[in-house]
């Protein structure tokens, strides 16, 4: 996974059939040079945790126009 910037989202698709899609935006990156850990704020509860992405989780870029990464 590439290195991500404040402002990111962040996009966590369900492991199971029925589960919910998750999305928030990096407030933080805290590993070195943008790599995880990264402090994401969830857009469903406004709430925000550290998360180390796993599979399911797609970063897409903050600037206009980028296509996600995975």
């Amino acid at each position: 996974m590439q290195a991500v910037t404040k402002g990111d989202r962040v996009v966590v698709h369900p492991k199971q059939l029925g589960g919910h899609k998750r999305e928030g935006e990096v407030v933080e990156a805290r590993g070195p040079g943008g790599t995880a850990p990264f402090l994401v704020r969830w857009s469903d509860t406004a709430s925000e945790s550290v998360i180390f992405p796993g599979p399911g989780t797609v970063i897409v870029p903050a600037r206009e126009g980028a296509a996600p990464s995975q």
